[in-house]
Order: C-alpha cells, then sequence, then structure tokens
C-alpha cells in the first residue's frame, strides 16, 4: 500500500503528525471506494473529515481519517442522512474520550494485540488457534467486552475490506466461527427454565451474527434470549408470542427508518400480551420518534440494553 513520506515542512502543524502515515486522496478513495468528491464534499458541506494540507494546499489523510471515512460509509449503508452521521460521530468520538478519560488506553492496547492475534489466525484459517484465541478473550474479558470491543470490530473490519484476493474468505470464515460459537452459547442458556424473551430481526435489517451477538449480550442468567429465524415475517410475531408467551418481544436492528416504523411497531405492540422493545443502532435513532410510547428503547451497548431491559420488566424505568 502505497505512503506518502511528507517533507516536514511541507505539511501543517507538523508537531502533531506521523509523517509516515499520510495517504493521499486518490489513495483515500482507493482504499475505501469513495470517490475524491465525496470526500470534499464531506469535509467542505459537513465537516465530517478534517485532513491535513500541504503548503500547496493537496489533501493529507491520516489513518483515523480513513477509519472516519469507514464510519461514515457504515452509517450511510444503515440508512442514516450524511446530514446527520456528523452528531454520530461526535457521541461516538465522547464515548471514546470517556474510555480514555478512565484509563482504558492500555486496555484498548492489548484489545488491538488480540486483534491483530485474531486476524492472523483468520488469515492463516487455522481453527486451532482462532478457538484458543476466543477461549483466551472471552476468559479475560466480560461478554459484553469481549464482542463489541474485540471481536466485533475485527469482524467489521474483515467485511468492509474484501476487494483483495482471499478477504472475502477470510470473512467468512470468521463469520462462521463466531455464528457458531455464539449459537451454541445462548442454545446452552435455553436449556435452563427462566423466564424467555423473544428476539427477532427487523426484515433484512442486519446481518445473522449481529442478531446473535445481541441476544448473548442481552440474556442473563435468569432470563433467557430466543432468537427467531433470519426472516421472520414481521406480521407474524404476533401469532408466535401468542403461542410461545414470552416476557417480552425484542426487535434488533442496525438501521436507521422513517417515521413508518413507529407506525408499525406502535400497531404490532397493541396487538401483543407481552412488552415490545427495539434495540440496536435503530434504536438510538428511533427514540425520539418512539418518544411517549409504550415501545422501550434498549439502545446498542450490551451492558445498558441488559440493565434497561431488566428496568423495563420491573417497572422502575417507563417508556
Amino acid at each position: 500500500m502505497p505512503v506518502i513520506h511528507a517533507p516536514v515542512d511541507s505539511v501543517s502543524q507538523p508537531d502533531s503528525i506521523d509523517f509516515n502515515e499520510l495517504f493521499p486522496i486518490r489513495e483515500v478513495s482507493r482504499m475505501t471506494g469513495i470517490n475524491p468528491v465525496t470526500l470534499r464534499a464531506w469535509e467542505r458541506r459537513y465537516g465530517l473529515i478534517e485532513p491535513k494540507r500541504t503548503e500547496s494546499g493537496h489533501r493529507l489523510y491520516t489513518r483515523d481519517d480513513i477509519q472516519t471515512v469507514s464510519r461514515i460509509l457504515e452509517w450511510i449503508e444503515r440508512g442514516v442522512a450524511v446530514s446527520k452521521v456528523g452528531r454520530i460521530l461526535a457521541r461516538e468520538q465522547q464515548q471514546a474520550d470517556a474510555v480514555r478519560a478512565e484509563g482504558d488506553a492500555l486496555q484498548a492496547f492489548e484489545w488491538s494485540q488480540l486483534q491483530a492475534r485474531l486476524r492472523q489466525a483468520v488469515s492463516a484459517f487455522d481453527d486451532r488457534q482462532l478457538e484458543s484465541l476466543y477461549g483466551q478473550v472471552l476468559a479475560t474479558y466480560p461478554i459484553s467486552v469481549a464482542f463489541q470491543d474485540i471481536f466485533m470490530p475485527l469482524w467489521n473490519e474483515l467485511l468492509r475490506h474484501q476487494g483483495r484476493f482471499g478477504q472475502a474468505s477470510e470473512w467468512l470464515f470468521f463469520d462462521v466461527f463466531l455464528r457458531t460459537h455464539v449459537l451454541q452459547r445462548l442454545q446452552l442458556a435455553s436449556l435452563g427454565a427462566a423466564p424467555r424473551v423473544l428476539m427477532a430481526a427487523l426484515p433484512g435489517e442486519c446481518r445473522k451474527l449481529e442478531l446473535l451477538v445481541a441476544a448473548a449480550l442481552l440474556a442473563r442468567d435468569d432470563l433467557v434470549v430466543k432468537v427467531l429465524g433470519m426472516g421472520q415475517p414481521f406480521d407474524e410475531l404476533t401469532l408466535v408470542c401468542q403461542k410461545t408467551r414470552p416476557q417480552a418481544l425484542v426487535l434488533f436492528s442496525n438501521h436507521s427508518h422513517n417515521q413508518d416504523l413507529a407506525v408499525r411497531l406502535n400497531r404490532l405492540a397493541q396487538t401483543l400480551d407481552c412488552p415490545l422493545f427495539i434495540a440496536g443502532a435503530a434504536s438510538d435513532l428511533a427514540e425520539h420518534d418512539l418518544a411517549g410510547s409504550s415501545i422501550g428503547c434498549l439502545g446498542n451497548d450490551g451492558p445498558v440494553m441488559q440493565r434497561r431491559l431488566q428496568q423495563y420488566l420491573s417497572g422502575t424505568l417507563d417508556t
């Protein structure tokens, strides 16, 4: 991958830049699939990126800038308007700043080291090494950290970078491995006699692994989460709930929705004999439209989802 080695006196703010990690706009376009015109618009019109400039005015992007481009693209693919992405990125940055403020920078470094080892195992299609690392991570960290901070960021990175020969196979290898293990975890938990929550994906709004991980993060020792199959018809959810009598129904989505979603959810809630909740990125994005309704928004963070569900079900938190 070509890298620009910029002279120190050719770029503004030299003390704050790693000169071995600067990329011209044409290279960023090749790496991300976003054309230069769009990259400039994201900078000028929306202020989403702030590349460095040479004295002659040429843009140079850091790896952090490239990561920001990937995050912007990810949210746009989820249906979020580009004009609203800045607010989401700012919120993510605030959360990252809070982590650093709590002295977790070293831990984040440890996570990145583990991800590097996981990436090597995936690249080699090494089941044994991947299995060993998976066990090590879960033995060291809570399940929310293991998946939200280690496994899923790598899974998303592999998903976004499938342009070169072999990379699609690497993502599929990692995806199947994680789906198998998370499903096993959920199936073992379902053998207990604890109360049950049903969880389903809004049609076409997430991948199987995202749904399974959300269920695993939501589950507790005293609460089993049963995942319905991908493609579960929305208009048959009432029938399923009538026959299984769950303690609650949770719908999961990582995409932005129009106000029609709130209408559909409210209609569904009126036909259910159990509470209805929404989780995932869509929960945060739809929270304003669902304010005052009977539908609870659980959020997109594992511990927060689990805590809110418990509070809703115990009656200590209102929708």
